[in-house]
């Protein structure tokens, strides 16, 4: 099994630090309802956790909650309500969101407010071990102390000063370095520390959260590609410098971005589409086949039409796989041995659904084919379900509701049709029928009425 590092820049054999693979992601900011940019990032790390959980191994998952940052404190402040407030509202609704995408929970969710006695004695080692320094109030990351700094987002220094600014007051000793504590200002939260009151840098309430949670070193930590400078670069210089051990992560994770056009969907930028609005049109199985028919590297572009594509796909899954008029003869066995092999060579090589959802479709396609002729596909489908939910599928249709007298009595009207050998007019009554919802499907042992998305 091969894993690409954003650190290494290649694909390297994939060797845990020990019996449980650790794995960290970054977590979401809660002011707003999350986006299906978030669903992107968070769908494709629990394809990871639960690929390495079908390969036999133990993972411990940590996905933390930014619950105190410039954001948060702007949005509470003009909606008028406290931080806490703000946060733990948007958190549940996330979690919900989570839920409703079949994403599995992560076993930690720690909150950086949570964390801040972990995270003012990480800041007070570093201060003691001459990596960062206390400024009215403040507290910085001494940049220019670790010489390997920029290894991860293989910046130059120039690129690295490119949008940094120093505010009044900051008394930073270099335009690079970091805050590690900011004093307390008007109107935002704070808690007492060495340095007087104040509250904690963003970068810093990850390391700390990982460290206590997993451990000074990790397997892997995962997030958007939007994140590998600062935030994840700044995450190494202190972690390593703190604990002196190295490497911090040994596989750094980094998804490509959704975008919208040419810009990147977010919350900041107001070109989003919420999880909550997308699941009103397409199933959470319709978006894991739009995020996962694309390399997790690569950035992917919104369209309609792709969603379209991989809600259609997905429903032709969920017939392949829920479908139980099949003939139990044991002789006549649809082999799935090469499906299988081809689904886990691709996952082995860096995740690479595009290729493991190309092995389920084409089980898909010989299911029905060997259905039409007899032969047994009970096993079959097992394993479709089985694979399919290594990449989280659920193979449930839309809630169902009872089919109302008119649908009953055109499935009636259709059945009279088909007897009387009317297959044109037949036809049409089914056509009309998928229009909403409701999918007939023909064989020997009679029709079979699949629950589908109104198109």
């Amino acid at each position: 099994m091969q894993i690409s590092s954003t650190l290494s820049g290649k694909k390297e054999d994939f060797r845990p630090f020990g019996d449980v693979v650790t794995m960290y992601v970054c977590g979401i900011n809660p002011y707003a309802d999350s986006h299906i940019g978030h669903a992107m990032s968070y769908i494709i790390f629990d394809v990871v956790r639960r690929y390495l959980e079908f390969r036999g191994y133990k993972v411990k998952h940590v996905e933390n909650v930014t619950d105190v940052e410039d954001n948060i404190i702007n949005h509470a402040n003009r909606l008028g309500i406290t931080v806490k407030e703000l946060t733990e509202k948007y958190t549940q609704r996330y979690f919900k969101d989570m839920d409703d995408l079949n994403i599995l929970r992560p076993h930690f969710t720690p909150k950086a407010t949570e964390t801040i006695p972990e995270i003012i004695a990480m800041t007070k080692g570093l201060i003691d071990k001459g990596f960062a320094y206390a400024a009215g109030g403040n507290v910085f990351f001494r940049v220019r102390k670790v010489t390997d700094y920029g290894k991860l987002s293989r910046r130059s220094p120039e690129q690295m000063m490119a949008g940094t600014r120093v505010e009044a007051g900051e008394d930073k000793e270099d335009p690079k370095d970091f805050a590690l504590w900011k004093a307390a200002k008007p109107g935002e939260p704070n808690w007492d520390s060495p340095w007087g009151k104040g509250r904690p840098g963003w970068h810093i309430e990850c390391s700390a959260m990982s460290i206590k949670f997993l451990g000074e070193q990790i397997d892997i930590h995962g997030g958007g590609q939007d994140v590998v400078f600062p935030h994840h670069e700044n995450e190494i210089a202190q972690s390593e410098s703190f604990t002196g051990k190295k490497p911090f992560v040994k596989y750094w994770l980094h998804n490509g971005l959704l975008q919208m056009g040419a810009e990147k969907m977010s919350k900041s930028l107001g070109n989003l589409i919420t999880i909550r609005d997308a699941l009103k049109k397409y199933t959470a199985d319709g978006l894991r086949v739009f995020i996962l028919s694309s390399y997790y590297r690569s950035p992917l572009t919104y369209t309609p039409e792709a969603l379209e594509a991989a809600q259609s796909g997905a429903e032709r899954l969920l017939r392949a796989a829920t479908r139980d008029n099949n003939s139990s003869n044991p002789k006549d066995v649809l082999n799935t041995k090469n499906y299988q092999d081809r689904f886990i060579e691709a996952m082995d090589d860096d995740f690479n659904t595009p290729q493991a959802l190309a092995a389920l479709f084409d089980l898909a396609r010989d299911i029905n084919k060997a259905e039409e002729t007899g032969v047994n596909v009970i096993k079959a489908r097992e394993t479709l379900k089985e694979l399919g939910g290594v990449l989280g599928l659920t193979f449930k249709a839309p809630e169902e509701t009872p089919l109302d007298k008119s649908t009953e009595e055109l499935i009636a009207e259709r059945n009279r049709l088909r007897k009387a050998k009317r297959w044109q007019e037949a036809d049409k009554i089914r056509d009309e029928l998928a229009l909403h919802g409701i999918v007939l499907e023909d064989s020997p042992d009679g029709t079979v009425i699949i629950r589908m998305r109104k198109r």
